[in-house]
């Protein structure tokens, strides 16, 4: 029985047993002891009184049982994602002003929810809006940038005038990109569409996308890893993810330095890492670097914005993986995903 499983109601009825059957059969006993004789009558009383006693407290735990159980199926409830799971209380007693006080609990935790709910939206909209709004006179200006451009091929100092600005206003919509991919997978606005996705030929994408600067920079990007592996996932946000970790390395290498990015298959798990042999990253950092806008005092970057490795982070956890690094001051570091395939469960 399942109130039985109770260690305490068990100790319970079996003090109660034991004490009843000590108040049947000592009468027995002392009535035979100085009488020579006993009483039937008071021994089958005795043995009624025992039983209803018994069975009143049975009653008594198990209704008590099935008002606990309906109230944790009611919590269950409501932790599946029912917003409106209540427990009963309208009587009166100490279990019933607790499952009152569960109930305010869940009213404060929904007023909660749809507060943070309402501020993400409103993030949201006002990001996008920002976001919009910048994109018209980011592509003036990135129009008159080329051309002036073109009018400074035999003036040096304004040539390199324009591609420093042209770098801080690639800068400034990468800043606004990221912003805004940030904000519309907190609020929930970006649906994960999965499918069977080549890890190879999403990597060597991501090579032919960082060729150039690898050349500009001299530095070498590296892939490793089998060409039949399949990852369950969305393409293109699996493939922001690892270009933020590619991105990062080449941002912390100096030049004749490498990149790697290996891929390879661990039972139910698929294993993406990026790893490379620049500056590494200070203890004090590791803890921290997925932050948002994290900048570190012993950091030499002055591009970063401390956001492409929070986002990262972010899409991994939507894919059900995780991400860690290890890294040796001076030495590099070591960016690793680690995705559980569903499908091999």
């Amino acid at each position: 029985m399942k109130i039985f499983t109770n260690k305490d109601i068990k100790m319970l009825f079996i003090g109660i047993s034991l004490f009843l059957f000590c108040n049947t059969i000592l009468p027995q006993i002392i009535l035979w002891r100085f009488h020579r004789n006993s009483s039937l009558e008071l021994f089958i009383l005795s043995l009624l009184i025992g039983c209803g006693i018994l069975f009143l407290c049975f009653c008594y735990f198990h209704k008590q049982n099935k008002i606990i159980e309906t109230a944790v199926t009611e919590i269950d409830d409501y932790l599946t994602g029912n917003t409106d799971a209540r427990i009963e209380c309208d009587d009166e007693g100490e279990m019933y002003k607790f499952f009152h006080s569960v109930n305010t609990l869940v009213a404060v935790l929904n007023a909660h929810t749809e507060s943070e709910l309402r501020a993400k939206e409103f993030l949201k909209n006002t990001i996008s809006d920002i976001s919009h709004q910048l994109k018209t006179p980011l592509a003036a200006l990135n129009i008159y940038n080329g051309i002036l451009q073109s009018e400074t091929e035999n003036l040096p100092d304004l040539k390199e005038f324009t591609i420093l600005s042209e770098q801080e206003l690639d800068r400034i919509e990468a800043l606004v990109q990221n912003l805004l991919k940030i904000t519309r997978l907190d609020a929930g606005s970006i649906i994960i569409e999965r499918n069977f996705e080549n890890v190879s030929d999403m990597m060597h994408d991501i090579e032919q996308h960082f060729a150039y600067r690898a050349k500009q920079e001299q530095k070498e990007l590296i892939l490793s890893g089998d060409d039949d592996i399949m990852l369950f996932c969305d393409r293109e946000w699996m493939m922001e993810a690892v270009s933020n970790l590619v991105k990062n390395a080449f941002d912390h290498t100096d030049a004749g330095k490498r990149i790697c990015i290996e891929w390879k298959q661990m039972s139910d798990i698929l294993q993406i890492v990026v790893k490379d042999n620049g500056c590494g990253i200070h203890s004090e950092d590791i803890y921290h670097i997925f932050k948002r806008f994290y900048r570190s005092r012993f950091s030499k970057d002055t591009q970063g914005l401390g956001l492409g490795l929070s986002l990262s982070k972010t899409i991994v956890e939507l894919h059900g993986g995780n991400i860690k690094v290890d890294s040796v001051l001076g030495k590099g570091s070591v960016f690793i995903i680690n995705i559980l395939e569903i499908t091999k469960l």
